[in-house]
């Protein structure tokens, strides 16, 4: 894991996030979104070469993981809720994310009507029901290892996301989100209107070097 030098972490808003203000144009914000066990460390090995493109915040999720697995998840762990997060228990993590961009956004007087996100597995999967919920607030969205919960696929009728872009991520031996979901995931924003660029490697959870220059590129155009 690479954490830039330029961060600061920060507890504002009823939230722990760190964050690294853009020294080119502090207006394009980039929101990072963590996987399950993961926190506001976690997703800036995937910034590298974009600190000065855009202001970038990425804060940790609200509840704890289980003790024996450390770190931190966007929903709440209840006795029978052990699969996958669907839209009900992501929705209060969504709302709750832009007014945090909101609030962090006028502390520092940027202009900042839509932000980006990248998100990692559950952090994917958490981006695909913010958009969903909150489509005139995103311009770009990537999804790495991710998949679209439940319930989402009721809010993405046609036309929603058809001035979004997407880049999707995923290895075709993914033991956790199978290629099949992610394909399916892919399918369902694309019928909304969504321009994806898919880009599948032979791994499994993770991000292949070939995916992460096409994400770096993708950012930055």
């Amino acid at each position: 894991m690479q954490i830039e030098t330029n961060t600061t972490l920060l507890d504002q808003f009823g939230w722990t996030f760190r964050v690294s203000p853009s020294l080119d144009d502090p207006s394009r914000v980039l929101l990072l979104l963590h996987g399950w066990t993961g926190d506001e460390n976690s997703m800036w090995t995937f910034t590298q070469n974009l600190s000065s493109s855009y202001s970038i915040i990425a804060p940790r999720a609200p509840y704890s993981a289980p003790p024996d697995k450390g770190g931190y998840s966007w929903r709440e762990l209840k006795p029978g809720t052990w699969g996958s997060p669907t839209l009900e228990e992501l929705s209060l993590a969504a709302d709750a994310l832009v007014s945090l961009v909101d609030d962090w956004s006028a502390s520092l007087s940027l202009a900042s009507p839509t932000f980006d996100m990248v998100g990692f597995s559950q952090g994917g999967a958490l981006a695909a029901t913010l958009v969903s919920l909150h489509p005139a607030r995103v311009g770009k969205v990537a999804v790495l290892s991710g998949f679209v919960p439940s319930g989402v696929e009721r809010l993405l009728h046609p036309g929603l996301l058809e001035d979004i872009r997407f880049f999707w991520s995923h290895g075709t031996k993914d033991e956790l989100i199978s290629i099949e979901r992610g394909r399916a995931s892919i399918e369902f924003l694309e019928n909304a209107g969504a321009e994806v660029q898919f880009c599948q490697a032979e791994i499994g959870h993770r991000v292949s070097k070939e995916c992460w220059r096409s994400l770096a590129t993708f950012l930055k155009n």
